[in-house]
């Protein structure tokens, strides 16, 4: 659920209203702008070489070793077993490449900030961050997004071609965001998901960026995905979702399904009930994606969340 709060408009400034609260989405300059810093920091921040995840992906020879069980057939070496009269697998030595998938919330409740900026402007950064270092290299990038009208997914791509792809689909996915909303049931990346966990997509990284609110319906299908790939949860917080203010009453919105409830925040308890049962949900959603295999990072729409995500990044290293 999201305050809506709407303060007197300042000349030149944009208003917030219901349907577009916090800052407003990026201008196209300003991301541009953007890009070109993110690109200069993240590569002295974050290193930008991975080792592909799975053994054996790539063309040069490691060994040739007996076959074992559940050994991929299409890799039996038929000379040497010939010779050896035992069947042998030949095991390559992997690419130094990585395939990720950036997996975007475009849900309403990204649109949502009342600090520096909103969810969906740390999204967009987060996105371009990403790009920057999953194509280089020979790193590839693939886009899938959820939660708009018209789902979104970019092929595999490096290089300035698959960087511009990611700044493209950053633009798509929330440029609808002033609109009201039309859905009647929280977004959920369990399409995204199915996608990822299935033979379509290649082994190698995927960070699924959204706010995780709403249902959870869609946990279990990050069980195979983390088998299949590594998996990073980079989840976005807004300070007003953890605690309210105390500004009388006020009017909470579902961003996604519209629905409203009326509440006095003069209430001593029931801010503090809301601050609990904030924290208790954050804390069993941490939970959950630990158990599944999941890295969680936590990046808020107040202060540098650049240098936080540089941080918990060089703080676990993704390589295989």
């Amino acid at each position: 659920m999201t305050a809506v709060v709407t303060p007197a408009a300042r000349p030149g400034s944009i208003v917030r209203t219901p349907a577009r609260p916090g800052p407003g989405p990026t201008p196209e300059a300003l991301l541009r702008a953007l890009d070109v810093t993110i690109g200069r920091r993240i590569r002295g921040l974050v290193p930008g070489e991975f080792r592909a995840h799975d053994l054996g992906g790539g063309t040069e020879l490691a060994q040739v070793r007996p076959y074992e069980p559940g050994d991929d057939v299409r890799r039996i070496d038929w000379n040497v077993t010939a010779r050896m009269l035992v069947p042998h697998v030949r095991v390559n030595v992997p690419e130094r490449s990585l395939t990720t998938w950036l997996v975007l919330d475009a849900s309403a409740s990204m649109s949502f900030g009342t600090a520096d900026r909103r969810k969906a402007d740390v999204a967009e950064g987060v996105a371009l961050a990403f790009g920057h270092l999953s194509t280089q290299r020979g790193n590839r990038l693939g886009v899938l997004t959820f939660g708009d009208d018209g789902p979104r997914r970019l092929a595999p791509r490096g290089g300035r071609s698959g960087l511009l792809a990611v700044l493209s689909a950053a633009q798509a996915a929330w440029v609808t965001d002033a609109r009201p909303a039309t859905r009647t049931e929280p977004a959920s990346p369990a399409a995204a998901l199915r996608f990822l966990s299935g033979g379509d997509a290649r082994g190698g990284l995927v960070t699924l960026v959204s706010d995780f609110r709403g249902p959870r319906d869609w946990l279990p299908l990050l069980a195979p995905v983390a088998a299949r790939h590594q998996l990073l949860a980079v989840e976005i917080r807004d300070p007003r979702e953890d605690e309210l203010p105390d500004v009388g009453e006020l009017t909470l919105v579902d961003a996604e399904t519209g629905r409203e409830v009326r509440v006095d925040t003069s209430s001593r308890r029931l801010r503090h009930r809301f601050a609990e049962a904030a924290a208790a949900d954050r804390a069993s959603l941490a939970t959950e994606l630990r158990r599944l295999g999941a890295r969680h990072l936590v990046l808020s729409t107040s202060g540098d969340w650049l240098r936080s995500l540089a941080t918990q990044l060089r703080a676990g290293r993704f390589h295989a």
